[in-house]
């Protein structure tokens, strides 16, 4: 799987599904990424929702559940085990990630496996475009995800010194991971599970998701989703520590929590710069 966002990911094996489940796909005047599809709310999952077997019904000459029951049947035998997908009635498809995915996802955005790397390598980085017209309306709140990066920033770089991750560090702004943070146990179920911490990766994917596909771009308030994620940084920050026991007996929960901070980091860096033009520090 390759760096990209997760409705991204999702999108595409849908587009696919959908023109072998289908009788014509250029009657259903539904292609690519006209998808309707949306995350769904937060409970611990990383949950998708599309409605798009009931928009094409009609065109289709088909009941909504059938063609749901057809689209979420391929999707389940060619999506090499990264989803668990469910139809619900009236005729919504529901794709939730597995574990292993999400894992996937996050080694892939907070690993360097590039020796050369830099800002403008990221994946993210092509996709993005400042609005030079966006307008600012509350300095608080840029203060307070400015505040949120660099504490990400300073924690991380004591975790590096203390040696409990080893960081690359050849970005002045941008800490990544050097080796292989283990998101897995050995049941190969996410480590992360405490509420806070499926929160904040709730956040990352979601505004993973808005940098990443432009349809949904020019509508997202910038400041509200940097606050949000800022606010789920803080949650996940008070509830699940890294340090003392946890760094003791713990150390692979201590470093998948500071994998979340790397991944943090990196979004709100994006989001002050590149969506809100205003500079992220590294101390405040």
């Amino acid at each position: 799987m390759g760096c990209t966002s997760i409705k991204r990911l999702v999108n595409g094996y849908l587009a696919s599904s959908l023109g072998v489940s289908t009788n014509n796909e250029e009657v259903t005047g539904i292609k690519g990424r006209n998808i309707p599809l949306y995350q769904g709310g937060y409970n611990q999952k990383i949950l998708y929702i599309s409605g798009v077997a009931m928009r094409i019904s009609k065109s289709q000459n088909s009941p909504a559940m059938k063609i749901a029951e057809a689209i979420a049947g391929h999707l389940s035998q060619n999506s090499n085990s990264l989803f668990n997908v469910q139809v619900v009635s009236p005729g919504w498809i529901y794709v939730e990630l597995m574990d292993s995915t999400l894992a996937d996802w996050l080694h892939c955005f907070t690993v360097n496996r590039n020796e050369n790397w830099n800002l403008e390598q990221f994946p993210l980085k092509e996709k993005i475009t400042c609005d030079p017209h966006y307008q600012l309306t509350n300095s608080l709140t840029i203060f307070n995800i400015q505040y949120a990066y660099s504490r990400c920033f300073s924690l991380l770089r004591l975790a590096h010194q203390e040696r409990l991750i080893e960081l690359d560090i050849t970005d002045v702004k941008i800490f990544l991971s050097a080796k292989a943070i283990p998101w897995l146990n050995s049941d190969q179920k996410l480590r992360l599970n405490h509420p806070d911490e499926s929160f904040l990766i709730h956040q990352l994917v979601k505004v993973v998701d808005n940098l990443v596909c432009t349809d949904s771009g020019s509508s997202i308030n910038w400041e509200k989703a940097g606050i949000n994620l800022s606010q789920a940084f803080e949650r996940f920050w008070s509830s699940c520590r890294i340090w003392g026991e946890v760094k003791i007996h713990s150390p692979e929960l201590a470093q998948g929590r500071l994998g979340l901070l790397i991944l943090t980091q990196l979004v709100l860096r994006s989001v002050l710069e590149d969506k809100l033009g205003i500079v992220a520090p590294v101390e405040l």
